[in-house]
This record gives C-alpha cells, sequence and structure tokens, in this order.
C-alpha cells in the first residue's frame, strides 16, 4: 500500500476558523490512523493580504489542538523558483502562453471526471473555465498551479479539505495532466453551518479557534467535538479520547451533508471533559488564567486552589466560569449584584442577625467546614428562622451573588479573617440602604 501523505495548506489572511481548524483534524487523524505523514505548507503568495499576526495565530492555534506537522511548516512564498520551473516547462512544450506578462494556459474543450472518496464520480464540462492564469504579471503563482506543483511534488496522496473547493478540483486535474503528474485521491468534506444552516459566521458568535481557548474549552474537548462535526466512530459514542479517535477514524464515515455547529454539545462535551481532568491539572489551568489576569501571584497558595478547584470540579461548563462565576474566591470585597443585594440585603433583622453571626464566627478556633456550618445553625435554631431566611443574605454578603457553590465550603475556603471582613461590609452596605 502507498504511503499516507496528507496535507492542512491554510493561508495567513485570517485567524484559524472552526472550518478550517476540523479540516486540519481529519487530515492529521487520517494521516494517524495509516501511520501517515502530515504536513503543514503555508499558501502566503498573497502578500498584501498575508500577515505574520495571523500566522502565530494558526500556529499557536494548532498547537493548542495538538495538531503536530511530520514535515515543515513549507512557505509557498521561497518556493517561487519551484514554480518558475514548472511552468517553464509548460511554456517550452507549447501548453502555456504569455499574455501581458501573465503565464496563461488555455484548456482544451473537454469533459473531465474525477473521483470523490465522499461524492463519488463528478464530471466537469472544461469550457466553464476556457482558460487558466498561472502565474500572474507580478510573478507570483495563482492558487491552483501552486496547489498542483505543491501537492504533486510533496507527493501528496489525499487532499482532503473543504467541499467549497470542488470548483477548484476540475482545472487542478487538467494541470497535473499537463504537467504529468499522478493525481492524488480527493475527499471533500461538507462545510459547517450555523443553528440557521448558513455558513458559520462571526455573526452567530465564535468562530475562530483562539477564541474558544480563551473562553476555557480544553484541548480534548475541543477536538473531540470538531472530530463529531460530519462524521462518528460508530456505536452511538460521543465521549471519545483523541487515542480512540486516531483508531477509529476512517473517511467512509464521513457524512455528506453539512454538519450543525451545537454550541451546546461542544458545552456538555467540554464539562465531561473538565469531571474527567485531575484536580491536579484543572488547578494548574486555573492557576495560567489568574496569574495572566492578575488575580493571582506566581507564589499562590496551592493547597488553597485545590480547595476551590476540587469544589468547582463537577459544576464547570468551561475555563472561564471561575472567572465570571466564582471571581470572589480572589477578590478582596465581592463585586455585589444590585439584585442580590435588593433581594436579600435589607432591614434592620437582617443587619442584626449579620452581627451576631460575625461575632460567633470570630471566635472560633478552627474555620473548618463543619465549625462553620454549625455556627450558622445554631443561630438559625435560637432566632427560629429557616435555614434560607439567614443562608441567602449570607451568600450575598459573602459572594456578592444570589447564587454559589456550597456555601459553607465556601466560607471554610475564604478563611477567617476574610469571611469576618465581609460579614462587617455587609451590614454596613445594609444598614446604609
Amino acid at each position: 500500500m502507498a504511503m499516507v501523505r496528507v496535507r492542512f495548506a491554510p493561508s495567513p489572511t485570517g485567524t484559524l476558523h472552526v472550518g478550517s481548524a476540523r479540516t486540519a483534524l481529519f487530515n492529521w487523524l487520517f494521516a494517524k490512523h495509516q501511520d501517515g505523514t502530515f504536513i503543514l505548507r503555508i499558501e502566503d503568495t498573497d502578500q498584501k493580504r498575508s500577515d505574520k499576526i495571523f500566522l502565530k495565530d494558526i500556529t499557536s492555534s494548532l498547537t493548542f489542538l495538538g495538531i503536530q506537522a511530520d514535515e515543515g511548516p513549507y512557505f509557498q512564498s521561497e518556493r517561487l523558483a519551484v514554480y518558475q520551473e514548472q511552468v517553464q516547462r509548460l511554456l517550452d512544450s507549447g501548453k502555456a502562453v504569455k499574455e501581458a506578462g501573465a503565464v496563461v494556459f488555455p484548456v482544451p474543450a473537454e469533459e473531465v471526471t474525477f473521483h470523490d472518496l465522499l461524492h463519488g464520480d463528478i464530471t466537469v464540462d472544461t469550457t466553464l473555465f476556457e482558460r487558466l492564469v498561472l502565474m500572474k504579471s507580478d510573478g507570483l503563482p495563482t492558487y491552483n498551479f501552486a496547489c498542483v506543483v505543491d501537492d504533486a511534488l510533496m507527493q501528496i496522496s489525499h487532499v482532503i479539505r473543504g467541499d467549497d473547493h470542488i470548483a477548484n478540483t476540475p482545472k487542478q486535474v487538467v494541470l497535473y495532466r499537463a504537467l504529468g503528474f499522478s493525481i492524488p485521491a480527493f475527499a471533500h468534506i461538507p462545510l459547517i453551518v450555523g443553528a440557521d444552516r448558513a455558513r458559520l459566521s462571526k455573526r452567530q458568535g465564535a468562530t475562530a479557534v483562539a477564541e474558544y481557548r480563551q473562553v476555557g474549552y480544553l484541548s480534548d474537548a475541543f477536538v473531540n467535538y470538531l472530530a463529531l462535526l460530519g462524521w462518528s466512530p460508530g456505536g452511538n459514542r460521543e465521549l471519545v479520547s483523541r487515542e480512540e479517535l486516531i483508531q477509529a477514524f476512517d473517511l467512509s464515515r464521513v457524512r455528506k451533508t453539512a454538519a450543525q455547529f451545537d454550541q451546546q454539545k461542544l458545552d456538555w462535551l467540554n464539562s465531561q471533559h473538565l469531571k474527567r481532568t485531575s484536580v491536579e491539572r484543572l488547578a494548574e489551568l486555573f492557576a495560567e488564567r489568574l496569574i495572566a489576569k492578575g488575580w493571582l501571584s506566581n507564589d499562590y497558595d496551592r493547597d488553597w486552589l485545590k480547595r476551590i478547584t476540587q469544589l468547582l470540579h463537577d459544576r464547570m461548563r468551561v475555563l472561564s466560569d471561575l472567572e465570571e462565576e466564582n471571581a470572589f474566591f480572589f477578590q478582596d470585597i465581592p463585586a455585589y449584584e444590585p439584585e442580590a443585594v435588593a433581594n436579600f440585603l435589607s432591614g434592620e433583622p437582617i443587619v442584626q442577625q449579620l452581627i451576631e453571626l460575625r461575632s460567633r464566627l470570630g471566635l472560633l478556633d478552627s474555620f473548618d467546614t463543619t465549625a462553620v456550618e454549625s455556627v450558622v445553625r445554631g443561630l438559625v435554631a435560637e432566632k427560629s428562622l429557616t435555614a434560607k431566611a439567614l443562608i441567602h443574605p449570607i451568600r450575598v454578603a459573602l459572594t456578592g451573588r444570589s447564587v454559589s457553590p456550597p456555601l459553607f465550603e465556601v466560607m471554610s475556603i475564604l478563611g477567617k479573617d476574610r469571611v469576618l471582613r465581609r460579614l462587617e461590609h455587609a451590614t454596613q452596605l445594609t444598614a446604609h440602604r
């Protein structure tokens, strides 16, 4: 069997889009499954629009996804001599001609048929494209010409790309034949669409991989989700590890219809992968985010952060839930939600109860969860209150929010000094309302 060689060939004219990332992933999984070679080629001949910032985004996004090239990156901008040599062959044989400083390939009128591994045989009449520009007057190759030369000379066995490229394939087949190159196998995978069945666009939210990384989707979860967009491992499996994906990947299981991006499914998968992540690893991921935000110093208390991680482990959808819903752990005084304050921190009885609670908590030697709970429940019983009548105001006083992880554990993690300081602040806030 011939060696499998595939390539991912982005152009650095924008960030790495979810659709392109899935194309890269399918190529990579196919190569890994077949013990083949995955090549990264940067198609940067559009010098006006190419930008190093986009190149950096593409490479860092691929690194985040764990997609590593076996060869490359190769840059088309560094291969101009190769294209000139190949175009000269066509000029010498009379198959191409010079026109106004450009090199043009007049296409013979015929029907071109190529086989697609997903869509079967596709036949196109070449009168739809009577001439192909190979080299522009500025000396740079066109997309179709550079693509054919590179795929042939890099010995690409399978071209796996989005089905928006189907229109380019007959043009490329014509050029393969003219140059005497063997034609690779083609597989055009359906595009990804949004909830409205239109092509996935920024209008429907994030489309760049970097944005999902920033929000805090795990690499394994995002790869798991991307793989399920238009492909299935079989057996109704959804939670699939990277190793299982490699083992199961087969182009015959790629669906022919467009794949719909489902944000809820991505969130569910990410929450499942978070649950599978060890507390130690999750705490490291949290620390990276918190240090970057300036909420945590480099010499942070690792055991303390692990306690927070343990508490949130099964409650999270994405890593940014830590900053967005649990910021109170890292603030001196929490940011109070006006609605929570209005609902639970008003009236003289509340002020008195919080003062009394502060006084009793201040007497504790140990501030563990059991000791804290015992004080709160003792006060509830003594004042003949319902538990929620005191617990809701305490929660708002300490977290600024009406919803939080289990309160007594939160109190123990915050620690005695911080709890007393916040209760003091909340009583003043309530007394002045």
